[in-house]
């Protein structure tokens, strides 16, 4: 996209955009993903994907590396295993099928209309063009609204499993879940701010 942006200011963005209904997903569901799509990567060997079909499969990785590219700090969604993880969440979910295949199928039909060849097939000015009308939701013209909605979905789930991912962790530098050896409390000005002490 046009807009260059980086992952924390995506972030940020993504916090404050309303998530698609149809694609909210219970923390259950996205551990139990992403544990699998680790376990695939680590494998070692061509993931083969339950739920996309092989072209779907090259439009979700294509589109994946173009929400979350590589960068000097961590690999791109690809490289963390997003689609596999994309993939376990669509089996796991059969009633949020249609939407996901509708939209990819809806990315090919508006690529193919306005360049003549599918997503895949297109280049990076091609792609950008595209995504910079969809990206924007409050911007989105009408005749493109169905697509938006798809891609913001698209795009939520994408960075949820990056950055539920263990490369995407340590690129937030999440400091939680470590242990710590000593604890003093809260401090004193942070009790006397809230009006709270120790002794009650």
């Amino acid at each position: 996209m046009s807009h260059e942006i980086d992952r924390r200011t995506a972030l940020k963005i993504v916090a404050v955009t309303p998530i698609a209904a149809a694609l909210v997903w219970t923390e259950p569901e996205v551990a139990r993903a992403q544990l699998r799509a680790a376990t695939a990567l680590a494998a070692g060997e061509p993931y083969v994907p339950r739920f996309f079909t092989q072209s779907e499969w090259q439009t979700v990785r294509m589109l994946s590396d173009l929400i979350v590219p590589r960068d000097a700090r961590s690999g791109s969604a690809t490289d963390v295993g997003v689609p596999e993880f994309m993939d376990f969440m669509m089996s796991d979910q059969p009633e949020r099928q249609e939407q996901m295949r509708t939209g990819l199928k809806w990315l090919d039909a508006e690529t193919q209309q306005r360049f003549g060849n599918s997503f895949v097939a297109c280049n990076a000015a091609q792609h950008a063009t595209l995504l910079d009308e969809v990206a924007w939701p409050k911007r989105v013209p009408e005749p493109l609204k169905d697509g938006a909605a798809f891609f913001v979905s698209f795009r939520n789930l994408v960075l949820t499993g990056f950055w539920t991912s263990k490369a995407g962790i340590e690129d937030l530098q999440y400091q939680g879940n470590t242990f710590v050896p000593h604890w003093d409390g809260c401090p004193p000005a942070a009790l006397q701010k809230l009006g709270v002490s120790y002794d009650g």
